[in-house]
Formats: structure tokens, C-alpha cells, sequence
């Protein structure tokens, strides 16, 4: 039962030993995200450890990405990075011209923390009246701080017709159903959530997908959530399933996104567990977790019978 509901992989950026983007682990994982199900990528994100990388790196793995992906699903990437918003916009256009489909714009970046609604607001406009008719989307992301957007400015916003995606990380399932009512009279925009614990209800909010870190370990499991959430023959298996993202919220944050790329390479990519931005795995009981972690995945798939991305 496919009710038309997306998974976009927020990627994970993979390493060489000395830290350079290995592009052939990285077309092992476009690959494998698609054969998961996923209906577009997230490229040139804080998964990727975008703040790791030089804009130069960005464009190059970008254009990448979209040239292996070759038109099979959309393609939105980050590209508001400057200090000013001149400069942010230039990013803009920069990476818009690598063929994605829209240019994420991260909140905490247009305003500073302590700026109110109307700055960010102001910023925002004047980087869109900037980059022409560039389709764009939000990221609430928690670097370098997390600034939510409301319910009734996310929905001025998307009436301009500019604003095509939305990666929701308010972590409030009323505040979700809000941003969704005030922005449902713009078919062509989506809201996609992060937070997989009330990824169901969020689902049956009317949100577009998901687009979330587990799916870096097991997309195959979140495609499969959107696809039978409403399935009313399968809602013991959705409570499972979503069960499984809640109880292990907490393994699947703690030592990202190394800890994913260790679970990838369990699964057979040639993904190694270098990150520029720290992350490690500490030490051997961490990957006990992790592969009690896959032992689960396992038996869940046999549960609800799911075919696995090879």
C-alpha cells in the first residue's frame, strides 16, 4: 500500500583514511539509498558534515551526486553558507547550478540566535529577492543553533511559491499538524519530519515523508513506515516498527554519524568510519550496541517481511 509518502535520506559523506571524500564509497551509498526506496536525497547536509567541507568540496560532491542519481528521484541540497547574506546567496546560485532540484536554507544561518522573528524574516526575503526564481526549502537544523520556525511564518513564507521543502525538527507533533495546516494551500511544498518518534502520527498529520537519520542505517525500514503507515492490515507491524526507532533513539544518536557508517559496513558497503567532524566510535562495547542494534533490524525485517537494499 504505497500512500505517495517519501523517504529523503539526509546522506552521510564518506572518508578516506586522510579525511578526502571517497566518491567511490559515496556512489556505493546513492545506490544503495535508492535501492532502499527513497524518493529524493538530501545531499549537502550536517549528515554530510557540511561544515567540514569547503564550498569547492560541496559543489564537486553535489555535482556528483547528481550525475549518479541521473534524474531517478529529486535532489535538494544546502547552499545558504556566508556571513553575509550577499555572500549566502552567491552559495545559492552556486550549488543551485549543480542540476538539484531546490536549495535548502538553514535557519540558524539567516538570523542570529538572539534575532528576533521579523530579522529572520527580513534576511530570508532579501535572500530570496537575491537569488531570482531558485526553488528553496528550510532545515531547522541544530547547527550552529536551532531556530524553529512557526506555524504562521513558515506559511508566509511558502505562499511566495519559492519554498518547495520543509525538514521539520521541532520535535512537537502539535506544532507539526500546525506548520501542515498553514501551509496546505501550496501543493507543490512539502514538510518532511526528523524526528521519528511520532513518525506515524506525523504521517497521518498529512507530512509529505521522512527525513531522518535512521534512515542511514536502515532506509528500506523508513520507506517501509511510509508506505503502510495507514495500512489497516499491517498496524500491529507499524506499531513495531515504530517501537523499534523509539527504543533505539538513543544508540542511533550517540556516537553519529560514525556509528552509521560502522552498521553500513556491516551491511556490505565500502563505507569507512572516518568523519572530519569527530565522531568515533569509542570503544568495543559501542559496537556490541550496534550490532545488537542490526541483530534487531534483522529480526524485524523477518517480522514484517521486508526486502532488504543490497
Amino acid at each position: 500500500m504505497n500512500n505517495s509518502k517519501k523517504f529523503v535520506p539526509v546522506m552521510l559523506m564518506p572518508f578516506k583514511e586522510d579525511l578526502s571524500i571517497d566518491y567511490d564509497a559515496l556512489g556505493q551509498l546513492v545506490d544503495f539509498y535508492l535501492e532502499g526506496g527513497a524518493g529524493g536525497l538530501f545531499a549537502n547536509c550536517l549528515s554530510s558534515e557540511m561544515y567540514q567541507l569547503s564550498v569547492e568540496e560541496m559543489v564537486e560532491s553535489v555535482c556528483y551526486i547528481v550525475q549518479r542519481v541521473n534524474g531517478r528521484v529529486p535532489i535538494v541540497a544546502t547552499g545558504s553558507f556566508g556571513e553575509t547574506i550577499v555572500e549566502q546567496a552567491e552559495n545559492v546560485k552556486r550549488i543551485y547550478e549543480t542540476g538539484v532540484s531546490a536549495i535548502i536554507l538553514i535557519s540558524g544561518l539567516l538570523a542570529k540566535e538572539e534575532d528576533s522573528d521579523e530579522v529572520f524574516r527580513k534576511n530570508v526575503h532579501q535572500l530570496l529577492d537575491l537569488t531570482g526564481d531558485i526553488p528553496v526549502g528550510f532545515y531547522e537544523c541544530p547547527v550552529p543553533y536551532k531556530r524553529i520556525i512557526s506555524p504562521e511564518l513558515l506559511g508566509e513564507l511558502v505562499s511566495t511559491g519559492r519554498v518547495k521543502y520543509h525538514k521539520d525538527t521541532c520535535l512537537d507533533i502539535v506544532n507539526v499538524r500546525r506548520k501542515i495546516a498553514a501551509t496546505k494551500s501550496e501543493p507543490a511544498f512539502g514538510l518532511y519530519d526528523a524526528y521519528m518518534v511520532h513518525a506515524v502520527e506525523s504521517l497521518k498529520a498529512g507530512s509529505a515523508g521522512l527525513s531522518c537519520i535512521q534512515g542511514n542505517y536502515f532506509p528500506e525500514l523508513v520507506v517501509w513506515l511510509c508506505d503502510n503507515y495507514a495500512n489497516t492490515e499491517k498496524q500491529a507491524e507499524v506499531t513495531k516498527v515504530q517501537e523499534f526507532f523509539a527504543t533505539n533513539m538513543d544508540v542511533m544518536h550517540d556516537t553519529y554519524p560514525a556509528s552509521a557508517k560502522y552498521i553500513l559496513g556491516q551491511r556490505g558497503l565500502d563505507i569507512r568510519l572516518f568523519c572530519r567532524n569527530g565522531s568515533v566510535l569509542p570503544d568495543e562495547e559501542t559496537k556490541k550496541q550496534l550490532e545488537l542494534l542490526l541483530q534487531e533490524f534483522a529480526y524485524l525485517s523477518g517480522e514484517i517481511d521486508l526486502k532488504q537494499a543490497k
